[in-house]
């Protein structure tokens, strides 16, 4: 079996695209849950409600690699 610890950045790269396309190919058997469909409906709600936050791409990515303790 190939370790993925030998494998360089650029070969990790293309691997996880090339697991991807493959998973995408199948889209009959991907469905989303139920409970992606009503966190959407709750967004589209709170937005048209005036009560959601947005934050920018920038400011997100700095809160999910430097968590508050």
């Amino acid at each position: 079996m190939l370790s993925i610890e030998n494998l360089t950045r650029t070969e990790k790269l293309r691997m996880m695209e090339a697991i991807w396309d493959d998973l995408a190919r199948d889209l009959v058997s991907l469905s989303s849950p139920e409970w992606h469909a009503e966190a959407l409906k709750d967004a589209e709600r709170a937005h048209a409600e005036n009560q959601s936050k947005f934050i920018s791409w920038e400011v997100a990515k700095k809160m999910l690699r430097d968590p508050a303790p």
